[in-house]
């Protein structure tokens, strides 16, 4: 029992310090005082308040999990609650005592305390293990001198720069309001809102695990809609404003800020469906599982009507800028399917995929193009062309394949990412500059017509991204079933194995490629089609990044697993644009927490998540 309650006071401990470090983290990057500038609720909380809550909820709540898992009573768990929330607020108010003038003696309090109480607790530990008292002598003055460089160092920093604005230029004055709730005149009190805040969320994530199954679900959903609504509250007022009219959606948002009205009503009502959901979901898909084959099939039938006849009028339900913004996680979806090919199922790390990207789309600019570049002024249009962009990629899938066809695991990706640097050069290259412009691009290019009709509008290129998504999944599909789909798989799996079993390895790694490579030509050229203009800077390395990214998190090998990637990694950040300058740390952040809960995605391929449960079991067995 005593190692029980030793295994749970460090687990509290560690994940509460580390949701602290979490918080200290995105105030020191300027992440929290971004945030501030947009509300979720108006005039009750922000998106950097809410960011500041919701780790020690969040922490806490994995925290009561744990420790339920080893027996927890849940007056401990109550209490973990309360460590976390006190543990994570903890890191932030010492930056935050330091930084501030009248509490500066307690940093050189602490700076000059330092050495000596951790080599004690290093010397104490040593000497509780049996070490001779020379050695633990000697441990203390070696931690000593170690620990009080580092101090010295701070100090001096201190002495020379005057405060910690000179170094952590984002430990600012927005930071310290949004820590201190707005009374960063009054710092006690705001330390004390802070504290209080962080330790009631930090209970209140206790609190809900220990719930019953079924209202703590419905509570989760209701804040999670809530949440999402009101933080994407620009995007749900673009969609709303198509649909009712003025007057409503001013009771519902103001400006693009959710109203605490609505917000209350809309946390109601996501409760409630929650609440429903939560006690008869399970006897709906008992029943629904039930049903004989010829309903089943009447059933998927009516479904499949509805679906096509939603992708078919979406356009015009979220207007103009949310229909860019689909167009834009369409292009990426086409991507994600022709490299899924290469990665997903035949196993090729292919790092240089915005090469048949900037193929299609560099193939259409010159052809189609009415300006000083087009070869044929206009002659060619954008459907005679398509087909063309489509088998130029295959070509360059096919050419850049042939010298890396032995080439495996990391010596195969960095061949590809030198394949795609090398496209970045030329195109900006003078040697092309008369073919294709150089850093200047590629401009006046035409809008598709479709009889008679000019597709400028993103609302109607929507349709073509859409046609050409479905096409390319259904040959994905086929793909997966066919007998090439179940060598490229073998290869993945073991490419030694598969030749052993008389798989031609080469032929097969040609092939797909050739065949991924197809789509990223079909891609580009929409996109260019799409901005008119095409330019060297528009294809970099992050291209192929992004999409290998949607494919990862998504979940390798599963084509839903695509699109629901896409609309994460690309379509979230097109909403948050204010935010970009994160986007990259908040992919690489998610990208580890992939990895580390969900290594086979979000919606991971029936054969991936076989293979992962597989291996777990072996784990297991062999421990």
């Amino acid at each position: 029992m005593d190692l029980l309650r030793s295994q749970a006071s460090r687990t509290v401990l560690a994940l509460g310090l580390l949701s602290g470090a979490f918080i200290l983290f995105t105030g020191a990057v300027g992440m929290i005082a971004a945030f501030h500038d947009r509300e979720v609720v108006d005039r009750f909380i922000s998106l950097g308040q809410l960011l500041l809550l919701m780790a020690p909820f969040v922490t806490s709540y994995y925290v009561a999990g744990r420790l339920d898992e080893h027996g927890g009573a849940p007056p401990r768990i109550l209490a973990a609650g309360l460590v976390v929330g006190l543990l994570t607020a903890l890191p932030s108010v010492v930056l935050l005592l330091f930084n501030s003038d009248e509490f500066r003696f307690l940093l050189f309090l602490v700076l000059r305390l330092a050495p000596f109480v951790a080599a004690s607790a290093i010397a104490w530990q040593r000497h509780q293990a049996g070490a001779e008292i020379q050695a633990v002598l000697g441990i203390w003055l070696l931690v000593a001198v170690l620990v009080g460089i580092v101090t010295f160092s701070f100090a001096l920093i201190f002495e020379i720069k005057g405060d910690l604005r000179s170094v952590l230029v984002n430990i600012d004055r927005d930071w310290v309001d949004v820590i201190t709730f707005d009374n960063r005149k009054d710092l006690p009190l705001g330390i004390a809102t802070f504290g209080l805040a962080s330790i009631g969320a930090g209970f209140a994530g206790s609190v809900l695990y220990l719930m019953p199954a079924v209202p703590r679900r419905a509570l989760i959903y209701g804040l999670g809609i809530t949440t999402l609504v009101g933080a994407f509250g620009e995007t749900a007022r673009l969609i709303l404003q198509e649909n009712v009219d003025s007057d409503t959606l001013r009771e519902i948002f103001r400006r693009d800020t959710l109203r605490q009205n609505a917000a209350l009503a809309l946390f109601i009502i996501s409760t409630a469906a929650g609440f429903l959901w939560a006690m008869y979901g399970s006897k709906v898909r008992e029943n629904i599982g039930n049903i004989d084959s010829s309903s089943r099939r009447r059933l998927n039938f009516i479904g499949l009507v509805i679906f096509v006849a939603f992708m078919l009028l979406l356009p015009w339900l979220i207007g103009r800028t949310l229909s860019d913004v689909a167009v834009t996680i369409g292009i990426f979806v086409l991507m994600g399917l022709g490299l899924n090919i290469a990665i997903g199922l035949a196993g090729l790390l292919d790092l240089g995929y915005l090469t048949n990207y900037a193929v299609g789309a560099y193939i259409l600019a010159v052809l189609t193009s009415i300006g000083p570049l087009g070869l044929f002024k206009g002659t060619f249009t954008f459907w005679m062309v398509i087909p063309l962009a489509l088998l130029a990629a295959m070509f360059a899938g096919f050419i850049f394949a042939v010298p890396v066809l032995r080439m495996r695991g990391d010596y195969l990706a960095i061949a590809t990412l030198g394949f795609g640097e090398i496209i970045g050069k030329l195109a900006i290259s003078d040697w092309l500059k008369p073919l294709i412009g150089g850093a200047q691009g590629v401009q006046a290019i035409p809008k598709p017509i479709f009889f008679g009709a000019e597709l400028k509008n993103p609302e109607q290129l929507y349709y073509i991204v859409l046609v050409a998504s479905l096409v390319c999944l259904f040959v994905s599909i086929r793909l997966n079933n066919s007998r090439t789909g179940r060598q490229w798989m073998a290869i993945r799996e073991d490419e030694d194995v598969a030749t052993a079993m008389g798989i031609d390895t080469a032929r097969a790694k040609l092939l797909a490629f050739t065949l991924s490579a197809a789509t990223g030509g079909v891609a580009g050229a929409i996109f260019a089609a799409k901005v008119g203009t095409v330019f060297p800077n528009s294809f970099t390395v992050f291209i192929s990044i992004n999409v290998l990214s949607l494919i990862i998190v998504g979940g390798i090998a599963s084509n839903p697993g695509i699109v629901v990637g896409a609309i994460v990694l690309i379509g979230m950040p097109e909403l948050l644009r204010e935010f970009s300058e994160f986007r990259f740390l908040l992919y690489g952040a998610l990208l580890i927490l992939m990895m580390i809960k969900r290594p086979q995605g979000l919606i991971p391929s029936k054969i991936v998540t076989h293979e992962h449960q597989s291996g777990v079991k072996a784990k297991l067995a062999a421990e």
